[in-house]
């Protein structure tokens, strides 16, 4: 997890919003003023942000920086779980009770946060039936799923039928 910050003379900034070690306010000085601060506290100047203007700087030891800095985004990737696409297959003749168990195991997965892909699966002469009658078989589905939720991507034709996403409602 290697951070892009400029260190000590490879700031390329004229003038620095400087921060001290305790966090004081040095204002705005010049690079070079900024360096000799940092070097008569013995610590390194580190470019915190270089895109705000003028380029904020901060006085610290540049070791234990990179380690706070791996360290928060160590924390960030551990709370950030992969959302999966689990896939439902109905077919239009599919009856209820099929239906709701279905229904039940797609509000489990969007309970735990993922998306789920259902396919209303039309084989043979199938294919050619009047949209709208299977748009109407994939929304009963829909109606049967307990959990909140919304339609990601609206039901459309592929090759092996209709296809919608739906996701978790927050």
């Amino acid at each position: 997890m290697a951070t892009n910050h400029r260190v000590n003379n490879f700031i390329r900034a004229e003038n620095l919003r400087l921060i001290g070690p305790q966090g004081e306010n040095f204002g705005v000085v010049t690079t070079k003023e900024a360096i000799s601060k940092a070097l008569g506290f013995g610590l390194d100047l580190v470019e915190i942000s270089p895109n705000a203007v003028p380029p904020i700087a901060k006085i610290v030891d540049y070791g234990k920086f990179l380690y706070s800095e791996n360290k928060k985004q160590k924390i960030i990737k551990s709370k950030t779980r992969p959302v999966e696409v689990k896939s439902l297959q109905i077919k239009v003749g599919t009856s209820d009770h099929d239906l709701n168990l279905k229904a039940k195991k797609a509000s489990e997965w969007l309970k735990e946060g993922h998306r789920v892909k259902i396919n209303l699966f039309l084989p043979g002469r199938t294919k050619y039936m009047n949209e709208t009658f299977l748009k109407e078989r994939m929304e009963r589905i829909f109606k049967l799923i307990p959990e909140d939720f919304k339609i990601a991507e609206e039901p459309k034709k592929s090759l092996k039928g209709l296809t919608s996403v739906i996701e978790h409602a927050k």
